[in-house]
């Protein structure tokens, strides 16, 4: 839509500036709710440089994955880093090296802070959407709808045609989804709760919307790569959100 924007001889690119400002926002976030909640505010930074490499790593990972084919065609795609970032993959591999870090690292138990980052986490996503709607990537299907998008200087979307914006439609999305955890965290809930909460109202939201996007994904039968992982990260969460008090009265 508007990714590239010049004042003076600084040019501004959309995408990454709202990527930067979900980080950043996410990270207040968090040490201003760890603070109240008597969490470590090193462990927190430390989470946050993990869920930066590992977000980086699992999303490349899991883009490798669904490209497979078109990788074992032209293995250029392997170092390809203008783009090729799968969010599922963003979220697996930040929460597998952030576990790992509180795990081995700072010998913390990773639930309450996981509680604590996925509001934020559901934040940065809704900042990130936008970056998309920028840049014109993960773009819907075609509509004549009055709420159709038309971009006209994209690399990703197709010009010059009304589109559904399915970007924006998940960033309401994620930024609703921050609100309800919020919400949700005020009162005193087991740990656990508020991430398996995440993960369920995450993965019913990405695979409905699933369902309008039209840019390639990957494809397992009728349903699209990230369709599939929705319903194993819903099922995970639904497991997850029953078990905590169980798991609680046998410490």
């Amino acid at each position: 839509m508007f990714n590239d924007i010049a004042i003076g001889p600084v040019t501004l690119h959309m995408y990454g500036l709202l990527i930067a400002i979900g980080f950043i926002g996410a990270l207040l976030l968090c040490n201003y709710r760890g603070k109240k909640r008597g969490l470590s505010e090193d462990t927190i930074w430390g989470i946050f440089f993990c869920a930066i490499i590992g977000g980086m790593i699992g999303s490349r990972l899991l883009f490798y994955i669904v490209e497979l084919p078109s990788v074992l065609k032209d293995p250029s795609i392997l170092w390809n880093f203008k783009n090729g970032y799968v969010v599922y993959g963003g979220i697996i591999g930040g929460v597998l090296v952030s576990f790992l870090y509180c795990r081995f690292k700072r010998k913390e138990a990773f639930l309450p802070y996981f509680d604590l980052v996925m509001p934020a986490v559901a934040m940065a996503q809704g900042f990130g959407r936008i970056g998309c709607f920028c840049a014109g990537c993960c773009y819907g299907r075609e509509t004549d709808a009055w709420y159709g998008i038309t971009f006209a200087h994209s690399n990703f979307a197709p010009n010059g045609v009304s589109l559904i914006p399915t970007q924006l439609i998940s960033s309401a999305g994620d930024f609703l989804i921050c609100a309800l955890l919020l919400l949700y965290a005020r009162k005193e809930r087991e740990t656990g709760r508020v991430g398996a909460l995440y993960m369920i109202l995450y993965g019913i939201g990405r695979f409905l919307v699933e369902f309008l996007r039209n840019d390639y994904r990957g494809s397992v039968g009728v349903l699209s790569t990230s369709q599939l992982i929705s319903i194993l990260i819903v099922a995970a969460g639904v497991c997850m959100y029953a078990l905590v008090p169980r798991l609680a009265k046998r410490k």
